[in-house]
Order: C-alpha cells, then sequence, then structure tokens
C-alpha cells in the first residue's frame, strides 16, 4: 500500500465521525470518498501556506501560532476581517474573525466531534470499544481494541505509533566503528575538481573518438 493510501485511509474514519457528528447516519462511498479528497487538499493547501508565511516571517519552517492564523486567514476561514491596510487606518487589529473561529470550535454544535478528537471527557464509552471514561480519542481506543496484548510496541516505528529509537551501526575491521562517523568523515572529504590532463606546448590535443589524420 502506497503512502498516499495509508494516509487516506487514515483520514476516512475522521470525516466519518465528523458526518455522524453533524447528524448523518449513511452516506454512499462516492461521496465519503469525496469529502475525504477535498479534507485532504484542504489540509494541504492550509499545510503549504502555512509553510509558507512561516519562511516569509522568520526564514525557517518552525510554525508558530501566527503563522497558522494567517494561513486561516488566506484560506478565508477567519471571517469577518479586515485587511491589512483597513488596520493600519484603524489603528487597531481586527480579532473579530478569531474570535468566531473559536467559538464556533468549542461551541455546543462541536460537541461532539471534540469528544471523538479527545479534547472533553467522554461520558459514556464508544460503541463497541472497551473505553474507560476520560479524555481519548478514537484513534487510541481503537488501538486498544486491536491489541490484546497491551503491548503499545506492536505499532512503534510506524504512523499509528511512537518513532523507533536509531541504534548506531557498527563496522567491524576498520579504523572508523560507526556508520554515522563515516558519513561525517565522507562529507568533509573535499570533492577533487575534474581538470583535464595537461599536454606539452605544440603538441596536437588527443580525441578520445579518433582522428582520420595521422600526424607526421
Amino acid at each position: 500500500m502506497s503512502s498516499n493510501a495509508i494516509y487516506t485511509s487514515l483520514l476516512r474514519p475522521p470525516v466519518l465521525h465528523i458526518l455522524r457528528a453533524a447528524g448523518f447516519h449513511a452516506t454512499k462511498p462516492a461521496v465519503l470518498d469525496t469529502l475525504v479528497d477535498l479534507t485532504a487538499r484542504y489540509l494541504s493547501l492550509l499545510a503549504s501556506i502555512s509553510a509558507a508565511h512561516a519562511q516569509e516571517n522568520h526564514n525557517d519552517l518552525t510554525l508558530t501560532v501566527t503563522d497558522v492564523r494567517m494561513a486561516l486567514q488566506h484560506v478565508g476561514a477567519l471571517w469577518p476581517q479586515k485587511t491589512a491596510m483597513e488596520e493600519d487606518l484603524m489603528g487597531e487589529e481586527d480579532v473579530r474573525g478569531v474570535d468566531n473561529f473559536v467559538n464556533w470550535m468549542v461551541g455546543e454544535e462541536h460537541r461532539e466531534i471534540r469528544r471523538v478528537a479527545g479534547l472533553i471527557e467522554n461520558e459514556v464509552p464508544l460503541p463497541g470499544i472497551d473505553e474507560p471514561a476520560g479524555r481519548e480519542d478514537f484513534l487510541i481506543a481503537l488501538k486498544r481494541k486491536h491489541n490484546k496484548t497491551g503491548e503499545s510496541s506492536r505499532f512503534q516505528g510506524t504512523i499509528m505509533g511512537a518513532t523507533t529509537e536509531e541504534k548506531p551501526i557498527r563496522i567491524e575491521g576498520g579504523p572508523i566503528e560507526l556508520l554515522q562517523d563515516w558519513g561525517k568523515r565522507l562529507r568533509k572529504t573535499p570533492m577533487k575538481e575534474n581538470t583535464p590532463p595537461s599536454r606539452e606546448p605544440g603538441s596536437a590535443p588527443t580525441s578520445s573518438t579518433g582522428s582520420p589524420l595521422t600526424p607526421i
């Protein structure tokens, strides 16, 4: 399975939970695939615009809240919102769009989505999953359901678990013991430039393909 197919499969359950929390009880597979594709495109657009703002604001790709806010404003998620020129003329920052977005996220309208996402405590367990009351998202509950042994190492090293710790690779029979040290040594070694072979003054240049004329 390709990486795109894996990410699409992982995005389907959140979209289904959002539809269920919005009051939908059934949908056609083609409609679900379309909504998943639109969600993936929207998240990709937000990520790329956030990275562009981060590069422009502080010349690195470490995102800040300001970068994400500017990306949300760029795609029209923060509304109403005055332009930067209007804010300069008024002498104050327009935060109505941010306030409306926060109120929309924490309002009762999306309480079920926040519960499934693990942002609020579960009052009742999810159907079909032995889940204790508390703050836990559906993915953790689903992983615990399919992991009867209780060991978290089953998903370690995958996109659904913790990253594996890199262990040093040792090289036997040489002065350098670690593969990482060998890579550092190669990077420090200057590359030799390809210089043409020297020839004596007055001699004819040689050709690798040969010449129909013979020297006299």
